[in-house]
């Protein structure tokens, strides 16, 4: 056999292994043009209005729940542009436990969410704080208080309340007694079987419950929709964020 009809050969052998794999192409150029739009389609944070904002960052927090996250606004360009000021949309109080990060749980980026974290999430003087800051200067729409599964503050307060024989360090002790002494965690039997995730939901809305009886104008930006004031529980599990109902 010359050359060029092993050439020939050895082509049409090669084409005919490629075959079935070609009608897979175009298929690959659509999913990558749709998935370009679907990112194109998704606006910016600060464009949305405010009654639908914690819809929008419900749907953030499914995106990174289904390990598709956008990671917006994580450049050195937005860094800069955020140098001549911040103007979040949302203020969130959450846990300062390393699984825990508000911004990619919701799948936002930089200068979106004011984050306030300690361990527990709790809402204390220094919290409140920094919450009128956000509510009088930076005129947040949306405050959220955001709780989560196998917290280890209320983990200690749990096993404190059954068992008493372990000491803490002075600190740590100081935030268990805080916990402790929320009347919302005084309400809930100890006989139940589910006293943990109830503790964890009753620390989130003594948050609630104490920014709306301390921060001045509070209830009257609320009936002016101005604000919205929101408790949250991220499940460690399945990565969702599932809002609280107060009683």
């Amino acid at each position: 056999m010359h050359g060029s009809q092993l050439m020939t050969y050895a082509m049409k052998r090669y084409t005919k292994k490629l075959s079935p794999l070609i009608w897979l192409l175009p298929l690959g150029i659509i999913a990558l043009l749709f998935g370009y739009n679907s990112i194109q389609e998704v606006p910016k944070i600060e464009e949305v209005p405010r009654e639908q904002l914690m819809d929008y960052l419900l749907e953030g927090n499914e995106r990174f729940a289904e390990d598709h996250p956008l990671h917006p606004d994580q450049t050195l360009d937005r860094l800069r542009e955020l140098n001549r000021g911040q103007h979040p949309v949302a203020a969130v109080v959450s846990c300062s436990d390393s699984r825990v990060p508000p911004e990619l749980i919701f799948d936002q980026g930089l200068g979106d969410l004011f984050v306030i974290r300690n361990a527990g999430n709790i809402v204390g003087d220094y919290e409140i704080g920094s919450l009128e800051y956000a509510i009088e200067v930076l005129e947040v729409p949306l405050i959220i208080i955001l709780g989560h599964t196998n917290c280890g503050a209320i983990g200690a307060f749990v096993d404190q309340d059954h068992d008493h024989s372990h000491v803490y360090s002075e600190y740590i002790q100081k935030i268990i007694d805080f916990i402790d002494a929320e009347e919302e965690e005084k309400a809930l039997p100890r006989d139940i079987p589910n006293f943990f995730e109830k503790a964890v939901e009753a620390n989130v809305l003594h948050g609630v419950h104490t920014i709306k009886k301390t921060i001045p104008n509070v209830d009257s930006l609320i009936q002016q929709k101005k604000l919205r004031i929101v408790g949250a529980v991220y499940d460690l599990e399945t990565g969702k964020v599932n809002i609280l109902k107060e009683d």
